[in-house]
């Protein structure tokens, strides 16, 4: 018979193979994901790569009932991690086991799998819940509003935990597929395309799917009676318009702004490259806020948006994001220059295509009419600060740097950087100093002091965004002021959200 001998150090090494990590290997998830102006938003240890949301919502009782499925990967090893959420929840199930779960904060919900999780594993999580989420309020603030037949999620920077558990962040996007099952005779609107629907026993079912990665606060719900108009694109993409059947007087205005979504994404690609998305259009719900915001593929308009007539505008701002916000979103809320600057200057851009108003005339009306005084040229559009990160100067000084860059660089290079950016940084994150960096490599010239001057420089710039006057002190106090552009009342129109201090932004 013959007999293995173990040696010392051999048996060492069969013992380390045999044994799982400790339990000291295994750490929390952080609770929140870093972000510099809102520390709890979003959490560590993993990254989400799909959200499956099963939910049955009744509209006169405003009760939300959901089952949640979440597909992530580790990027620790796991003791226990964090979800966002503001609703009750009755069962945590992780890779198939019970879960234990507790509540933290205004909206943490710790969950504690049964066994820990290995750094880069896939993990399963469900979570049921329910609530209704117009009770729910956040750090004092809701994003969820109630309408006379329903009710709506749409906000920024947070909306997801007022109707699914999350990692609520930009920094981590995922697919989504969103299944509503609301009262016969109403409807579900969310991202994306409608797979199916299908009605039984007085509820139908509303399927929903979003392909590409969208961030949290991107993902919408409506729940309604809407009028609905579908469409297909030239190259066959899906339009879907919800329009609530209560409108009143501003339905007429609504319809003839949002209808024209085709035509402004279309145009748009001539501008920022082929749409990057699997669907198109916009829902305006019957709800009583003023702002607009670019929920991915479907945009959420409020009624006020329209109140003095049709705005092309608005549709023009909440389209450009699609490009400049949802493919490519912030990597930190400081970096919102990079959403906003460049949906304002899409609408100056349509302006100039409408024969309204040039970019230029814009700025230059701009620069004109804010005195070196005003606290519009405090704010840092590069880095405003959580409490102005949705301050006018964000949108238009934030679109004066575009103009002052597209007249350093030149018009070919500038156009070839509003293309190349949202490829070079599709359904991905980025921050204001990577487009620094970028407009560099394609414009060959250093940038960084033009930047700085316009994005972070407290005070106003010495010289317009225009080649400056010649002559000296007195052939520029004798130059005449800018004329308004016929564009800029549509385009201020677009401002109400600053004007009525609600949280959010557009």
């Amino acid at each position: 018979m013959h007999r293995r001998i173990i040696v010392p150090s051999a048996l060492a090494a069969s013992l380390l193979l045999a044994i799982p990590a400790s339990a000291a290997d295994f750490t929390p998830g952080a609770p929140g994901i870093g972000d510099s102006y809102y520390p709890a938003s979003g959490n560590g240890g993993y990254d989400v790569s799909h959200y499956d949301l099963r939910l049955t919502y009744q509209p006169a009782t405003d009760l939300l009932e959901g089952t949640a499925t979440i597909l992530a990967t580790t990027r620790q090893n796991l003791s226990r991690f964090n979800l966002d959420l503001g609703l009750r929840v009755s069962e945590v199930r992780v890779n198939g086991r019970v879960a234990r779960f507790a509540t933290s904060g205004s909206h943490e919900l710790e969950v504690t799998p049964a066994v820990p999780l290995e750094k880069n594993k896939s993990v399963s999580i469900v979570v049921r819940y329910a609530g209704k989420p117009s009770e729910v309020k956040i750090d004092g603030w809701t994003a969820w509003a109630r309408t006379p037949d329903g009710g709506v999620a749409a906000q920024e920077p947070d909306s997801a935990a007022w109707w699914f558990p999350s990692n609520d962040h930009p920094l981590d996007k995922a697919t989504f597929d969103v299944s509503v099952a609301v009262p016969d005779g109403t409807q579900a609107i969310s991202n994306g395309v409608l797979q199916s629907q299908s009605s039984r026993l007085g509820w139908t079912r509303f399927n929903w799917r979003s392909n590409k990665p969208q961030a949290t606060y991107l993902a919408t719900l409506a729940v309604g009676k809407f009028d609905i108009t579908t469409d297909r694109t030239a190259n066959g993409l899906p339009v879907l318009n919800a329009y609530s059947k209560d409108l009143g007087d501003n339905a007429g205005a609504a319809r003839a702004s949002v209808e024209r979504t085709t035509e402004v994404a279309e145009w748009l690609e001539s501008v920022f490259g082929p749409y990057p998305f699997n669907a198109l259009g916009g829902y305006v719900p019957n709800v009583t806020s003023g702002f607009a915001l670019e929920t991915q593929t479907r945009p959420f308009y409020s009624p006020r948006q329209f109140a003095n007539g049709a705005n092309v505008s608005v549709v023009v701002h909440e389209l450009a994001h699609q490009w400049y916000g949802d493919s490519v979103s912030v990597h930190g809320w400081k970096d919102i220059w990079v959403n906003e600057g460049f949906a304002r200057y899409g609408q100056w851009l349509w302006s100039e295509k409408e024969g309204e108003g040039t970019a230029q005339e814009l700025a230059d009306y701009v620069y004109a009419t804010r005195t070196a005084q005003d606290p519009f040229w405090t704010v840092k559009p590069g880095d405003p600060g959580p409490d102005d990160q949705f301050h006018i100067a964000v949108y238009d000084r934030g679109a004066l740097a575009l103009q002052a860059l597209r007249n350093e660089i030149g018009d070919e290079d500038f156009f070839t950087i509003l293309k190349g950016w949202p490829q070079r940084f599709a359904y991905g994150n980025a921050r204001v100093a990577d487009f620094v960096r970028y407009a560099e490599q394609v414009s060959g010239k250093p940038l960084a002091a033009l930047f700085d001057t316009w994005l972070y420089q407290p005070s106003k710039p010495s010289a317009p965004t225009s080649a400056p006057v010649s002559g000296g002190p007195a052939a520029r106090a004798a130059a005449p002021e800018p004329v308004r552009p016929a564009s800029w009342k549509k385009i201020a129109a677009t401002n109400s959200v600053h004007e009525t201090g609600e949280r959010g932004g557009h």
